[in-house]
């Protein structure tokens, strides 16, 4: 495929590539029903050599290409990822069956109900505690793919059910937290990019929290709005970085293209042609801030530092802007519930023989 070395193995923006882990995820069902994941990228127009390079990002048009391909070839909306199909126009069905909710609490319940008839491997529940809300994914039966199409599974029916509640609602619903029931894949380092500012690993279910006055808003769609909706849908909702945090998304690639210098607010805010406050405003308006994303990707960089590299603990508290050895311990510890030391051992042995295994034969 001409031009993959520039668009593919390395895309500056996170915005418009995808990490080559999702594109591993969405093909993780396909060979068990019958097709060939070759022939499925070739006409995506991905080069098939990406998917062993753990560094590789997709172009996003060229993923969701893929995404809708799989989908008409299999005629089956869950990618074989599950014990039986969701067939061409399940997403639609439930679309419909949600669209005359009175409020996002109602919808979400239909959503569950809805899932429960159609799927036999995960299911969904609602809850509250307190101030907040949390959607649970529960593995009722082991899911008949390996551990990348476990992960992918988890990771499209979240996006799935939350991009679908953002637009039932006609609001943005940027989540607090989220807890995965798996290790830090390959490509944890996008989460906060796709999911929430706070993710954590290796929790019994996947739990997603929000605040839970967000239950109350109103369903604000109606039937037309559906009928221009489902012309793209499900696929241009469960496409992978949130529009609801663009700003943010920007400022981000702005920290990152600038290290090893560590901008502050102001500094940043000039380059991006803003005032301290405007920027600060519009993050909030975006439920983040400068301090979230910066630690974000400071929480980002040391666990691909981590996982990825032998690179000395202390070299890469110094790079992330720490003053010391113990203020990186304890940024880290409260990021990830454990020190960096111990999150090496754990995960550092695992993604590193995983990446050496999977790199192709010199």
């Amino acid at each position: 495929m001409s031009g993959e070395s520039s668009s593919g193995r390395r895309a500056a923006g996170s915005s418009t590539s995808v990490a080559v882990g999702f594109v591993n995820g969405i093909l993780a069902g396909v060979g068990r029903a019958g097709l060939s994941p070759g022939s499925l990228l070739e006409h995506a127009g991905i080069a098939t050599t990406l998917l062993h390079d753990r560094e590789a990002r997709i172009p996003v048009t060229r993923y969701a290409a893929l995404y809708r391909l799989i989908n008409d070839s299999l005629d089956d909306e869950g990618f074989a990822l599950f014990s039986r199909p969701l067939r061409r126009g399940s997403f639609e069905l439930l679309c419909r069956a949600v669209l005359s909710a009175p409020t996002l609490e109602a919808a979400l319940e239909r959503i569950a109900r809805f899932l429960r008839l159609v799927l036999d491997d995960l299911s969904v529940e609602i809850e509250t505690s307190g101030a907040a809300a949390v959607l649970v994914i529960s593995e009722e039966h082991a899911l008949p793919v390996g551990a990348t199409g476990r992960v992918f599974a988890y990771e499209w029916l979240l996006r799935m059910i939350h991009g679908l509640a953002a637009w039932l609602v006609a609001h943005p619903l940027p989540l607090d937290e989220v807890s995965f029931p798996y290790p830090p894949p390959l490509h944890a380092a996008d989460y906060e990019l796709v999911f929430a500012p706070r993710y954590t690993f290796d929790a019994p279910h996947l739990e997603a929290r929000f605040p839970a006055e967000w239950l109350a808003l109103p369903v604000r769609r109606d039937e037309a709005a559906l009928t221009a909706f489902l012309v793209d849908a499900p696929a241009s909702i469960t496409t992978l970085y949130r529009r609801d945090r663009a700003l943010a998304l920007r400022v981000r690639e702005h920290l990152r293209a600038t290290l090893p210098e560590h901008l502050a607010l102001p500094t940043l805010a000039r380059r991006m042609f803003l005032s301290p406050r405007t920027l600060h405003r519009r993050l909030e308006d975006e439920g983040t801030s400068f301090r979230a994303v910066k630690d974000g990707l400071r929480r980002e960089l040391a666990i691909d530092w981590l996982t990825k590299t032998t690179r000395p603990l202390s070299r890469i508290g110094a790079d992330l802007g720490f003053a010391d050895a113990a203020a990186f311990y304890r940024a880290f510890a409260a990021w990830t519930g454990s020190g960096p030391r111990e999150y090496r051992r754990r995960f550092g042995g695992i993604a590193l023989r995983e990446r050496s295994d999977t790199m192709p034969a010199p």
